[in-house]
């Protein structure tokens, strides 16, 4: 009966032992000592009986934020300290892989070495005024793309490398903020120049209308051309039936004169 207890004990303890929960967001990789080292068997959220002389090894596969910071000369040799954040995850698929050849410290060894080095690599091409203002987007794409090419096969997920924060010196911050005002400043008066010039166009342009259509109505308008016109006046006058005019000769120009009348 003794017997029976103790051994009762003794399976229950080992299958207690043996119990690992792989928990929300994790997954897990069984390492066997004895039977071929890590296996190709990925474990899912839940509760798995591991035999004790072999362990399970669980990862966070969800999405994962890092910060980093890092002081680098840029193209003209000047300091500037950048904040960046970090997003990334195993692949899940290959974990197994990744646990082989790397190990639970894969941010440490495989994604911080190569974003520092793609983010010295990248801004070292810029001057600091590019880095603070201008071209921050395309920097920031830059060593993005460059972080996703460096990581390819290692069984890792590069989800986004984001520019937090960029710190200048002092003098060199207050001076490039004085030029981009100036510049500012600068192309606010280019586009009042440029508004004026296409106002004073648009004017030149009536004008230019107004004494062409002059000009063509002074020369349509001839002595012949007036006595018809003052003719054909004289005549519908002559017809109305309140004129009651009577036509003695002419008048002033060689038109009709027109007497009498209500």
């Amino acid at each position: 009966m003794k017997r029976k207890r103790l051994m009762g004990g003794l399976l229950a303890a080992l299958v207690t032992a043996g119990c690992v929960e792989v928990p929300a967001g994790g997954q897990g990789v069984i390492f066997k000592r004895f039977s071929g080292g890590t296996q190709d068997t990925v474990f899912h959220e839940g509760l798995h009986i591991v035999p004790p002389w072999n362990y399970m090894v669980v990862y966070d596969i969800r999405r994962q934020d890092r910060q980093e910071a890092m002081d680098i000369l840029t193209s003209n040799g000047l300091d500037v300290r950048i904040e960046l954040s970090i997003r990334y995850r195993p692949q899940s698929a290959n974990l197994p892989r990744l646990h082989q050849t790397v190990g639970v410290r894969y941010y440490d060894v495989i994604i911080k070495p190569i974003v520092r080095s793609t983010v010295r690599e990248t801004v070292g091409q810029y001057t600091p005024e590019e880095i603070y203002s201008t071209k921050r987007d395309e920097i920031q794409k830059a060593i993005f793309d460059g972080v996703l090419g460096a990581v390819e096969g290692k069984h890792v997920e590069i989800e986004a490398v984001l520019i937090r924060n960029i710190t200048l010196p002092d003098k060199l911050r207050t001076a490039i903020s004085e030029k981009l005002e100036e510049e500012q400043r600068s192309e606010k008066m280019q586009f009042t120049l440029q508004r004026e010039e296409q106002e004073a166009d648009r004017k030149r342009i009536e004008a230019q209308g107004i004494a062409d259509f002059q000009n063509i109505v002074s020369k349509g308008l001839n002595q012949e051309l007036l006595q018809w016109k003052g003719i054909e006046a004289t005549e519908k006058l002559s017809e109305s039936d309140n004129a009651k005019v009577v036509v003695i000769g002419s008048g002033e120009g060689g038109l009709p004169l027109i007497l009498g009348g209500n």
